[in-house]
Order: structure tokens, then C-alpha cells, then sequence
């Protein structure tokens, strides 16, 4: 593809790819807008990861950052390579190498698809540098993301603020990092959980899983924990199963138009990146299904990150229970915002979203001189 093609008057500021002949790693990093901060975001593990992926993600992180009204820019990397990989390590520590001249100065990495937080640790130990990736384990004076479970975490509390929990039958498409969060805290705060999903197929019961067993299975045996739980339904199933919250926290473009005219649910928060479709979008707000978009309703990872960015240099850890608190505080003001906002603007809630983060970026462009 021509790069030059994803260009437009938001960014991509810059784009490196990169390569190492040993390990047949390749990868690539997208660094969109900087005019708020410097560049921020995940980093994916995939054999599929494609520049256009990572280019579109980052432009997500722009408004992500920018929605929450932190001041960090979109970015992105991705590493072409099977994270399941026995050699994944050395793939991971040439990434790391080949970024060297971007990484940490314009670039932190952070934990995203196919990445852990002893991954995190290795970046710091390849490059020497505490700073140069979020997300490592704690007893590197890290702030582990996953173990905490902060996206998952805030998912949840947007529906709380929106739905009172209790009682509410909540189907979760996804059981990773996000989805097995999001449910662990869907069942401290009352719901009901009738559907998740992995890879491996769905689970559905009407009168609701059993979370804390689904989670200690998770700890066993990851994805394939569905299977173990038993009775799995083919995938979709979990999005079709009527339900009062729906949390698509799998991957990108996964609820379509027509898929939208059928859902039987009350509310959508994306946890995943890029979930539903611009058509789908329309056709729920047509609907009356209030949808919560992704970089309002899974920004719980970067305020945690944000947290992380601020500490990254200090002897002093960072106490979980203030970012958990943040977190909820600020997504749940963020939510309630926005579904105003696309009330008084006669816009679907992406579209109020967007254009609150785009009317920030775009005041800290003029003001840094960028536009006219």
C-alpha cells in the first residue's frame, strides 16, 4: 500500500517500519498527532498486523486521549510475528532495537494484543530504559495494567453509570485482558452475566455464568476456558442473546449494519477498538440502543497510562486503588458527557465524540502554529 495514501489533515505525522533479517520480525510504528503531547499508545502482537491497522488505531488513540482530555498524542506500533512463538523474546528485543531512535523520546510503547507485562519488562531490559515501555509487572516498579484489569474495569463502570447494574443481564463479547475484567467487575457491582466468548466459541446461559468459576478457568487454561466451563455455542451467539448491556471486547468491525438491526440490548459499550461499523452505528441510534464509543468507553488504559507516564522515573510505585478511582471517575463523567452532548448536537454518540476530541486537537494545533 502507499503509505502516503493514510495522510491527511490530522496525520499520520510519521510512520517507520522496520525488519530484522535473524528473527523475520517486522514491524511498524504510526505516530499520528502530536499536537497534544507526545506520542502514546499500545503495541500489538500479530501475525496479521498490517500498516493500515496500526495507522487507523492510532488515529483512535488521537481521540482517545483528546476525549479524556489527557495530554498525550496517538500513536501505535504493531510486530508482524506469532506471539505464541517460542522466539518470541528475541523478535520482541529486534522490535525494541530497530525503534531505538524513536523509543522513548517521540514514542512509549504500552501493552496491546499478543503482549504481556513481562513483555513490557523486556523492552525496558533490551533498551535499558524504565521509560521505554508501560504495562510491566509491579515488582519492577510498573503499573500492571492487565493484573489490575483497568480497561475492563472502566467498561464496566460506564454501564453503571448509564444502567444501574443490579439485576441487569450483561453478554460480553471477548473473555482476554478486557472482557474477563470487564466481567469480574459486571459481577462485583450486581449484573447478571449471560454470555462471553473466546475464540474457541460462546457461552450462554439466561440465568447467568458462573464468573468467578469462568475466571479461575481463565487463570488455567486462557481461551480455552469456554470449552472447559462447557456447553459452547458457535460464536455470535453471545451477541445475539438478549440482554439489558451489550460489550463487544473481542476485535475491530465485528457488528455491521445488518448484524445492529438485530441485536436485543438496551446499550453497547465498545470495549474493543473499532467494534461497530459507521452504518451500524446509525442503525442502532435509529433503534434507540444507546452505544458507548470505544475511546470514551475503554479509556481506562490510558488513564492508567497516563498515571504509569507520570511515575515511569520515580523510586515511588503508584498506588492501584488511586488509578482504579481515577478511572471510574473519569469515564463515568465522560459517558454521561457525551450521551448529553449527542443529545443537544442531534448526532450519534461516535460523532459527538469525535468532534469534542477533534475541536481539542484541532485548538492545540492552531496554537502550536501547525493550521491556519
Amino acid at each position: 500500500m502507499d503509505v502516503l495514501e493514510l495522510m491527511d489533515e490530522w496525520g499520520p505525522e510519521k510512520v517507520v517500519c522496520v525488519s530484522d533479517r535473524r528473527t523475520g520480525m517486522k514491524g511498524v510504528l504510526v505516530i499520528d498527532n502530536t499536537a497534544r503531547g507526545m506520542g502514546k499508545g499500545g503495541t500489538r502482537m500479530s501475525p496479521h498486523v498490517t500498516v493500515a491497522e496500526i495507522a487507523r488505531l492510532a488515529r483512535v488513540m488521537t481521540w482517545k486521549w483528546a476525549g479524556v482530555d489527557l495530554f498525550f498524542g496517538g500513536a501505535k506500533a504493531g510486530i508482524v510475528f506469532d506471539p505464541s512463538s517460542p522466539d518470541k523474546e528475541s523478535a520482541l528485543r529486534a522490535f525494541a532495537r530497530k525503534l531505538s531512535n524513536e523509543v522513548p523520546r517521540e514514542y512509549v510503547l504500552g501493552l496491546d494484543m499478543g503482549l504481556t507485562e513481562r513483555d513490557a519488562a523486556i523492552v525496558q531490559d533490551e533498551l535499558s530504559d524504565r521509560g521505554a515501555m508501560m504495562g510491566a509487572p509491579a515488582q519492577l516498579g510498573g503499573l500492571p495494567y492487565d493484573e489490575l484489569g483497568v480497561t475492563g474495569y472502566g467498561v464496566a463502570e460506564v454501564a453503571d453509570e448509564l444502567v444501574v447494574l443490579r439485576g441487569k443481564r450483561v453478554a460480553i463479547q471477548g473473555f482476554g485482558a478486557v472482557g474477563a475484567a470487564a466481567a469480574k467487575r459486571f459481577a462485583e457491582l450486581g449484573a447478571v452475566v449471560v454470555a462471553v466468548s473466546s475464540v474457541h466459541g460462546a457461552l450462554v446461559d439466561p440465568s447467568g455464568l458462573d464468573v468467578a468459576r469462568l475466571l479461575k478457568l481463565r487463570a488455567e487454561f486462557g481461551d480455552l476456558a469456554v470449552k472447559e466451563y462447557g456447553a459452547v455455542r458457535t460464536l455470535g451467539a453471545e451477541l445475539r442473546v438478549p440482554c439489558d448491556v451489550l460489550v463487544p471486547a473481542a476485535l475491530q468491525d465485528v457488528i455491521d449494519a445488518e448484524l445492529a438491526g438485530e441485536l436485543d440490548t438496551a446499550l453497547v459499550v465498545e470495549g474493543a477498538n473499532l467494534p461497530t461499523s459507521a452504518a451500524a452505528q446509525e442503525v442502532l441510534a435509529a433503534r434507540g440502543i444507546t452505544v458507548v464509543p470505544d475511546f470514551i468507553a475503554n479509556a481506562g488504559g490510558v488513564v492508567a497510562a497516563a498515571f504509569g507516564m507520570d511515575a515511569r522515573y520515580s523510586p515511588f510505585p503508584v498506588n492501584p486503588a488511586t488509578v482504579l478511582e481515577a478511572v471510574s471517575s473519569k469515564l463515568r463523567a465522560n459517558a454521561a458527557n457525551i450521551i448529553a452532548e449527542a443529545r443537544s448536537r442531534g448526532t450519534t454518540t461516535h460523532v459527538a465524540a469525535r468532534d469534542l476530541a477533534q475541536e481539542r486537537v484541532l485548538a492545540a494545533m492552531k496554537l502550536r502554529g501547525r493550521v491556519a
